[in-house]
């Protein structure tokens, strides 16, 4: 078993701290500064985001929802999104299945 406290984990602004990485999924904690955000993106995998302290602006398209500390977000594969941080924030981000068809780092790729 493996356990994390990702409340009391030393991670640093704009240096993520991958927590387990497998052929099933990456774990993956994040520190995001106020005002600052993951620009839009995609991402092979699943993409599930756990915020754990602060307050966030997530969505697509502009079309944006507040997230606060409890929120989960789903987006699937190949979905573009963003994520803007309103308050200092802590983020769990896990990508499944790590790395997903299409990854450069993927084996099927």
């Amino acid at each position: 078993m493996d356990t994390w406290d990702i409340s009391a984990l030393d991670v640093q602004p704009h240096a993520p701290q991958v927590l387990r990485s497998d052929e099933d999924a990456r774990v993956i904690a994040i520190n995001l500064p106020a005002g600052e955000e993951l620009q839009e993106h995609e991402v092979h995998e699943h993409a599930y985001l756990v915020v754990v302290d602060g307050e966030l602006q997530i969505g697509q398209n502009g079309d944006m929802h507040t997230a606060g500390v409890g929120t989960v977000a789903h987006w699937v594969p190949q979905e573009r999104h963003e994520v803007r941080a309103t308050t200092d924030s802590r983020l769990l981000l896990v990508l499944a299945p790590w790395p997903g068809p299409g990854h450069p780092g993927s084996r099927s790729a």
